[in-house]
């Protein structure tokens, strides 16, 4: 006769799981502070081409290709929670990677939209610059 234990019956979508270990994630990379990176980020892709594109087509074209091609080819190495990028640079040039996008979306937003719009832009990327401290700190202090 085989014997097996009682099992105390649990509720919920964890019920009988392991508690995880809270995931390791470099400094600066919150949801607050990645937001307001990432809504930054997504405005200069779309207000830098839509400022462009009356001036020249091809250009707001590449100009959005660029935005976009830097961040995702480019970063420093242990900066991303979710993985690295192929092409290692110091911290220092992530930093200035960023604030091409912060600049760009603000100039962006002044010359394409309205200026009560141009105006909440800019706020967002001065925050970005305040929320972003702690990660580049952390950024520059390394030395790959």
């Amino acid at each position: 006769m085989t014997h097996t234990r009682p099992t105390a019956i649990a509720a919920g979508p964890d019920a009988g799981r392991a508690p995880r270990a809270p995931r390791h994630q470099p400094p600066g990379h919150d949801y607050v502070r990645g937001g307001a990176r990432f809504a930054a980020e997504l405005i200069a892709w779309i207000a830098t081409p839509w400022a462009l594109w009356q001036h020249s087509i091809p250009l707001a074209i590449v100009s959005v290709a660029v935005l976009i091609a830097l961040p995702a080819v480019f970063s420093t190495p242990g900066d991303r929670p979710g993985g690295d990028a192929p092409v290692s640079v110091p911290g220092g040039v992530t930093v200035l990677i960023v604030l091409l996008y912060l600049g760009a979306a603000t100039t962006a937003a002044w010359v394409a939209w309205p200026f009560w719009v141009a105006v909440g832009v800019t706020a967002l990327c001065i925050t970005a610059v305040f929320t972003e401290q702690t990660r580049w700190k952390a950024l520059t202090r390394r030395l790959t």
